[in-house]
């Protein structure tokens, strides 16, 4: 049977509209709650896809969070293995820092549903799906394109929201994986966060989410159907 493991940070940023494609697949689905977990315990090598989830921290606040220099080490290996990963928001930011690029704040918050402007390259990859699509931003930090890594997307705030590194990694800045009544306990669980950004609020991201769900459900599933498929998973 096949395997995958998911380092997440808080309860509800999960595998999202990944969860029932990768059940289909046959795969067996393992969360590691990184901020409780014994990560020394963690062989990043051994499940057929390792998955790094979002989370409301910023790599460079390893003083504080010192799980994080611990998860970066975890992500070398898996990188160094060219084994099937990906990274959403937090966890592209630590691929980002995995591979030697600076991760900082933005200057500015990137919160809400909004397309992403695809690259050359990004309209080859399984991007390609989420085209005329909106995908759901929640970040305040960005990064540098890695060395050696291939930019797939921007946007008029991020100009890295995705990127590839060889042939098994992708990190995506933003959600395609998260839709629906689900995010309601995103509204719970950032309420103070969304309370501090001018023109946002719970009812907006609300009524927003209920807009583009139907249609991120339809292309954050053939997006990850296509990646999944590439990487034989």
């Amino acid at each position: 049977m096949p395997s995958t493991v998911a380092l997440r940070h808080v309860p509800f940023e999960d595998l999202g509209l990944l969860a029932p494609l990768l059940a289909k697949r046959g795969h067996s689905l393992r969360y590691v709650d990184v901020p409780v977990a014994d990560l020394e315990s963690v062989d990043p090598l051994a499940p057929d896809l390792f998955v790094v989830l979002g989370g409301p921290i910023g790599v460079y606040e390893n003083d504080s969070y010192p799980f994080v220099d611990a998860e970066v080490a975890l992500i070398e290996k898996r990188l160094a293995s060219a084994k099937p990963l990906l990274g959403i928001c937090l966890g592209s930011q630590l691929i980002a820092k995995a591979l030697g690029a600076r991760v900082y704040p933005a200057g500015v918050k990137e919160i809400g549903w909004a397309p992403i402007e695809l690259t050359a390259e990004g309209h080859e990859s399984c991007l390609r799906r989420l085209e005329g699509a909106s995908v759901l931003h929640w970040h305040g930090d960005t990064f540098d394109l890695p060395a050696g890594a291939r930019r797939l997307a921007s946007t008029r705030v991020c100009a890295n929201q995705a990127f590839s590194y060889g042939t098994a990694a992708l990190a995506l800045q933003f959600h395609a994986e998260a839709a629906g009544a689900a995010l309601e306990a995103w509204l719970v669980g950032h309420t103070a966060e969304i309370s501090r950004i001018p023109g946002i609020s719970v009812k907006s991201l609300r009524a927003d989410t209920a807009r583009c769900t139907p249609a991120i459900e339809r292309a954050g599933a053939a997006c990850f159907a296509d990646w999944l498929t590439a990487q034989r998973l």
